[in-house]
């Protein structure tokens, strides 16, 4: 088991992309709290991870929350060894639409929450000599024009990591990060039917955007994360993975080959 004894806190952890690598880290011999917003969602998971999870419910947008996850950890399994900052809204917005309220409320939820369950747990974390993941998005690099508060978050997300992969390497605290391409979790399904798409559109996404001819799994995720998370990576800190399906920089996904 790749991270036998190892108390992970995944935020997110209730669905998705969280959800998954809750369960791969259970299965590689993690204990885990399973933080979440959704009572339901997060009592479903806990009950299928058994006795290695614990859930806690916290609004990350709360500037007491990271405190709070840290000592739920602690309190459930009494140590931290690695976290999974891995929650985030994901909203449309553009230059028009985008207001101060919004744009506070993304960063709360996307930037600053990391930084600060980081901070809260940097004691625990430092003992252990353990490791932070970051789930950051390909938007980082530039985004798109729909998306400016969330890309503009993952940004500085991905600065973060960089930042503090650099302050805490005598610490021996490890950071790394993940910029994450388009991944086929349950809510993106959802969301892209309110959006107009027909019930199978996972199986029409164009080539262009996925040219293995379907979208990253959650699991694969998760694979990748038990990883970074575990001493397989050490003492690697620091790194930024593109995790997608193509080279996002210098591409230009219309021009193909001519035979």
């Amino acid at each position: 088991m790749r991270l036998k004894d190892k108390v992970i806190i995944v935020t997110g952890g209730t669905s998705g992309i969280g959800a998954a690598i809750a369960e791969r880290c259970v299965a590689e011999g993690a204990r885990v709290l399973v933080h979440g917003i959704e009572r339901a969602d997060g009592e479903k998971i806990v009950a299928k991870l058994g006795a290695a999870a614990a859930l806690h419910l916290d609004d990350l947008a709360d500037p007491a929350s990271p405190p709070r996850i840290a000592a739920a950890a602690v309190q459930a399994f009494g140590r931290i060894d690695g976290i999974v900052n891995n929650a985030a809204i994901v909203a449309r917005t553009n230059l028009a639409t985008t207001t101060v309220a919004f744009f506070d409320r993304m960063m709360a939820v996307n930037t600053r929450a990391p930084l600060f369950l980081i901070q809260a747990a940097f004691p625990h974390l430092k003992a252990s000599e353990g490791s932070v993941l970051n789930v950051g998005s390909i938007n980082a690099h530039s985004g798109q024009p729909n998306l400016l508060d969330y890309s503009l978050t993952k940004g500085a997300l991905q600065t973060l990591s960089r930042n503090l992969a650099n302050a805490l390497a005598y610490e021996h605290v490890r950071v790394n990060h993940l910029n994450v391409g388009w991944v086929l979790t349950d809510r993106e399904y959802h969301h892209q039917i309110e959006h107009g798409m027909p019930p199978d559109w996972p199986q029409r996404v164009p080539e262009q955007f996925a040219p293995s001819g379907r979208l990253i799994k959650p699991e694969e995720v998760a694979a990748a994360a038990v990883y970074w998370l575990g001493d397989e990576s050490r003492p690697v800190s620091g790194s930024v993975v593109d995790f997608e399906q193509f080279p996002v920089i210098g591409r230009n996904p219309n021009k193909r080959e001519v035979k």
